[in-house]
């Protein structure tokens, strides 16, 4: 909508931080002027710490020490402590953190029903109070991993307890997914017994697999080895460390860089809440107008450029042909293939200097290459943010409530169904207070109906039903 709309505060909550939120820290640095304004209060408080061991907010003015809006949750502490020991250390609130020591191991069950009800109450406590930091509290995003037992167990027991505590404020759920070759055994059953939780609890989720993450990061690779001239990488980035003329850290730890890229992802998704625009979006118009029905509301999400990093800088693509990638398979952050699958709804969050005009030629010049759902066939939403990304003339997120997400569940159906055929690793499950065999069953019936009500429309449109539905669990 246009921007006479107030601008509001938005809650962000991370179970885990994986420096995905860091990409958000890149509006403050690049606040040349050291201004706290409308757009860094959407993340950020600005706390005036002298003299009071509490702090206290100051809404407007001189920043005097930037505190994000998140709590950091993990139950192992080496990895909230990595990021309080590094360069963003002071942006994040000492007191807004919840760790333990031993980790969940790998098991949804200890995430959920052991640290979930040894620890509701300090994370209640510590969601209120950043809550009441907020003058409108519009949405919170849950930053989780699916394969893990604290990202898939405690993340889901968070998500929640924000809907028994927070009802009416909406919930974007960013959920990583393992791949098929992951290296955590249990991941299949931890991704399934989380699913159930993502099904009935989050009003979005955008799904995110580790493959595509890769994938995007060997392109980035490729391009900045190829020596195209325009092509430059900052010295000292998350892409590559220069040593001796040899650009090596991409290739031994691409974690900074896929994290970086989920970091992008949020940055754009909230650009309309940050900065002005001819055609704001709020957030929770997303979930107004991409979900029809409740229970399909994940949503495949595309970036181009690719590139957006702040420390690479590539040569811009074409206005036009940036709005072709976002509809190719190669630019998706899962494996999927929108085009040859059904749309129910779209979203095009557009920044940079775009005119209204552009977004529409685009719209016309797509339309006949995409298949819609009959009852909603201008099922269009658009979004233009007038700052773009640093670096970059332009850029454009897509959002999609498409049918093509339906291969990740599958395929993850079938590596659980692997797994519970031989009662592989159950005890260790079945060992956990409150957590009994039936929670599986529950679970994959929950997955299986997402699966069936996504095969239920392809029908409609006439595409195949995937073989792979047929197979059934053995109890």
């Amino acid at each position: 909508m246009s921007s006479r709309y107030p601008r509001m505060r938005t809650g962000l909550l991370t179970w885990q931080l994986g420096r995905s939120l860091v990409a958000l820290y890149l509006h403050f640095i690049c606040a040349q002027k050291g201004i706290y304004d409308d757009s860094l209060r959407n993340f950020f408080r600005n706390v005036d710490t002298r003299g009071n061991d509490d702090g206290i907010d100051i809404s407007r003015g001189k920043i005097c020490s930037l505190k994000a809006r998140a709590v950091l949750i993990d139950m192992e502490e080496g990895v909230v402590n990595e990021i309080l020991q590094g360069p963003l250390k002071d942006i994040f609130d000492s007191k807004q953190l919840v760790t333990n020591v031993s980790g969940s191991g790998n098991n949804w069950a200890v995430g959920y029903k052991v640290f979930g009800s040894q620890y509701r109450d300090q994370i209640v406590e510590k969601l209120r109070q950043t809550a009441e930091h907020c003058d409108c509290l519009q949405c919170f995003f849950i930053i989780h991993s699916m394969g893990g037992g604290t990202g898939s167990g405690l993340g889901t027991f968070v998500l929640n307890l924000l809907e028994d505590e927070f009802p009416e404020v909406y919930r974007f759920v960013t959920s990583v997914f393992p791949s098929g070759e992951d290296d955590v055994i249990t991941s299949p059953y931890n991704s399934v017994l989380a699913m159930k939780e993502l099904n009935e609890h989050a009003d979005c989720v955008l799904p995110i697999e580790n493959e595509s993450l890769f994938d995007i990061v060997s392109k980035i690779n490729h391009m900045v080895t190829s020596g195209k001239p325009g092509t430059t990488v900052k010295p000292e980035s998350l892409v590559t460390l220069n040593e001796g003329g040899i650009k090596k850290k991409l290739q031994e730890k691409p974690f900074d860089t896929m994290n970086n890229i989920v970091g992008n992802l949020l940055l754009n998704l909230t650009s309309s809440a940050r900065f002005e625009g001819s055609l704001n979006m709020d957030l929770n118009e997303i979930s107004m107008n991409l979900v029809p029905f409740p229970q399909l509301h994940y949503l495949v999400s595309s970036l181009t450029p690719l590139y957006t990093l702040a420390d690479v800088n590539i040569p811009p693509r074409r206005l036009d042909q940036m709005f072709s990638d976002a509809f190719s398979k190669d630019h998706q952050l899962i494996q999927a293939d929108p085009k040859h699958s059904l749309y129910l709804a779209c979203a095009l969050l557009v920044r940079g200097n775009v005119q209204i005009s552009d977004l529409r030629r685009n719209i016309e010049r797509l339309k006949s290459s995409l298949h819609f759902v009959s009852w909603n066939q201008e099922g269009w939403k658009t979004s233009l943010c007038s700052v773009p990304p640093v670096g970059h003339s332009h850029s454009l997120l897509a959002l999609a409530n498409n049918t093509c997400v339906k291969p990740t569940f599958i395929g993850l159906k079938n590596r659980f169904s692997r797994l519970y055929k031989k009662k592989a690793h159950l005890h260790h499950y079945l060992q956990v207070d409150g957590m009994e065999e039936n929670c599986f069953i529950e679970a994959v019936s929950s997955l299986s109906s997402l699966i069936e009500s996504y095969n239920e429309l392809d029908v409609t449109k006439g595409f195949p039903v995937h073989d792979q539905l047929r197979l059934n669990i053995v109890i």
